[in-house]
């Protein structure tokens, strides 16, 4: 930010002598950084998976689909697009498809805007402030353009609204109201170097806040815009981002070999940079910790002491390799720490070992996969990893270290855990997130009721029929929607029948679990239905079939037998628009 340049005036008043700064008021963009926000649509998942790979010029997609107008159509086809598709209907068609996210990025982009407009006398600042995101809403990616026209100006024109998808009229659209040039716009990025910003100022919550190799997608983009405009036009326009004052990504992203990602496997050289030395005041914020500790207040059962409840908080991870520059993790560690410091100061009796962390599933080893090229992985989708894969919670700058004691569980062993000490009620947060979304909806609640049940969430007598306005829940008859409906007896048989998704086995004789689809020396993908969990009353944790069948009434064995919720985000409470607010108007008077 350009040092302002200040008049000083003497008043001969009792006060004495008063500073006037008469300089032109700085232009100050401020941008809020957030994950996703749109309708969900078959567009809307085609535009996501391209915009995800976008930001990776080492992948297939990046190199050979983005800009081929004739490979379009893989999109919905290809990896893991056929899962997240059936994910994310039932999802949106469980939520009455009322997307929760864009409309509480508005909310707290406008508190932003109201807390830093009362300073723009006192700092000299003319704001313009918005929001941008790393993947979903095409007018506030960093600048669309760069997915509309390829790079070297050889490939189409992103314009696709589903040609090739209708086998009888190939040539034709499939899509209602897409608009073939909704990349052929100017994106947040765009809009601020236009408006003539002096410094552009990023403060993240796409993950609450910690860092994450997706907001330094977003960063490292925008920055390359910014550098390519100061060239063209003889400016020296910045970017600050709040999160993470020290530059600690860019310093410490591997350079060599060049333009490396993850995707090309172990870099050969990765600077190493001291995360003590660069911390990040966002996540360790102790004012943003409260917040999601007064969401998880909003989830007690009033039936249950403090010292009975129990709280976990689960949570994504990175990518294998990305730890290598993204702390995300660690600052998570600390956002983690500080909710439970909150918690057990707000919540006189609350046990602190009753309060853990989690994270997801990753693939295993399978030794028996023959790989289709050579060096090829030999990882699968397990049933005993939940067939997910997105644990790689990875402490920064480490190989694969995981987080140890309290907040190095599985979720599913951090619920064994609590029903163990005795816990009758569990809170559940996805403190990754501040806004809600599919994800803590319904996609968690389906992750833990499969677990502990259907009929032990806290509010299954009282449906909520305003965030599920067909049947007043969450949740799924079995978790793995997405997957194949039709089993066999056996990779090698030909006969096929229904899949049995019914814990304790179908009554015709059918096997719970489905068997395994996939050959052995082949690795289980998303939709082998051997990867389903049935979601039944009282979950899979502590009962085992070779002693009886489950049942609908009580828990049976060791099933747990309190309750469960899931907290409440921050969502578009004023404060999280005060408290961004803060740490922006901080940055700029240590600049003044």
């Amino acid at each position: 930010m350009k040092i302002l340049s200040v008049l000083l005036a003497c008043f001969v008043l009792i006060t004495g002598c008063t500073a006037i700064d008469s300089s032109p008021p700085s232009k100050v963009g401020v941008l809020l950084l957030v994950h996703g926000g749109t309708k969900h649509s078959d567009t809307s998942q085609w535009d996501a998976t391209l915009q995800i790979f976008f930001y990776d010029p080492n992948s297939f997609v990046y190199q050979r689909i983005i800009w081929n107008k004739n490979a379009w159509p893989m999109i919905l086809n290809a990896g893991n697009a056929p899962k997240e598709k059936g994910k994310y209907d039932f999802e949106h068609e469980r939520i009455g498809d009322q997307d929760p996210t864009e409309p509480v990025f508005l909310a707290q982009t406008d508190d932003l805007r109201r807390e830093l407009e009362s300073v723009s006398t006192e700092l000299n600042t003319e704001f313009t402030v918005d929001y941008i995101n790393w993947i979903g809403d095409i007018p506030h990616l960093p600048s669309p353009r760069l997915i509309y026209n390829s790079p070297d100006g050889t490939g189409s024109a992103v314009n696709y609204c589903g040609e090739g998808l209708n086998k009888a009229a190939p040539k034709q659209p499939t899509w209602n109201n897409c608009d073939p040039e909704r990349y052929n716009q100017d994106g947040s990025i765009d809009r601020m170097l236009k408006a003539g910003m002096d410094e552009i100022v990023v403060v993240d919550l796409t993950t609450s806040g910690v860092r994450f190799f997706k907001s330094y997608d977003v960063i490292r983009t925008s920055r390359e815009l910014i550098a390519r405009h100061n060239e063209q036009n003889g400016t020296d326009v910045s970017l600050h981002w709040i999160n993470d004052p020290a530059d600690l990504m860019r310093r410490s992203y591997p350079d060599a070999p060049p333009n490396w990602t993850s995707g090309l496997g172990a870099p050969e050289n990765d600077p190493s940079v001291s995360l003590a030395a660069a911390p990040n005041p966002i996540s360790s914020d102790r004012d943003f910790a409260s917040l999601h500790a007064l969401g998880i207040k909003a989830q007690l059962n009033p039936a249950v002491p403090a010292a009975k409840t129990g709280v976990m908080l689960v949570n994504h991870a990175t990518r294998k390799h990305n730890q290598l520059f993204d702390p995300k993790v660690n600052d998570t560690l600390i956002l983690n720490s500080n909710i439970r410091e909150s918690l057990l100061a707000g919540m006189p009796g609350l046990k602190y070992e009753n309060v853990v962390g989690s994270w997801m599933g990753i693939k295993e080893l399978n030794d028996n996969i023959q790989p289709r090229r050579p060096g090829g992985s030999k990882l699968e989708r397990t049933r005993e990893m939940r067939g997910e894969n997105l644990g790689h919670a990875y402490l920064y700058e480490t190989d694969e270290q995981f987080p140890g004691g309290e907040w190095g569980y599985l979720y599913w062993d951090a619920l064994e855990h609590l029903k163990n000490q005795g816990v009758e009620h569990i809170v559940i947060a996805f403190p990754q997130i501040s806004v809600d979304s599919v994800l803590n909806l319904v996609e968690l609640p389906n992750q833990i009721a499969k677990e502990i049940g259907y009929r032990s969430w806290l509010h299954i007598d009282n449906p909520d029929f305003d965030s599920y306005p067909d049947v007043g829940h969450p949740f799924a008859d079995y978790w793995g929607v997405w997957v194949e409906k039709s089993c066999q007896a056996s990779p090698q048989a030909s006969e096929e029948y229904a899949c049995c998704f019914t814990m304790g086995g179908c009554s015709d004789g059918r096997p719970y679990p489905p068997p395994r689809q996939a050959p052995l020396n082949e690795a289980r993908d998303d939709l082998d239905p051997s990867l389903a969990y049935a979601v039944s009353a009282y979950g899979h944790l502590g009962y085992d079939p070779a002693l009886g069948r489950p049942s609908d009434e009580r828990p049976v064995q060791n099933q747990f037998q309190g309750t469960w919720a899931t907290w409440t985000p921050p969502n578009d409470d004023p404060r999280v628009g005060r408290f961004l607010a803060k740490h922006v108007i901080e940055y700029l008077r240590s600049t003044q």
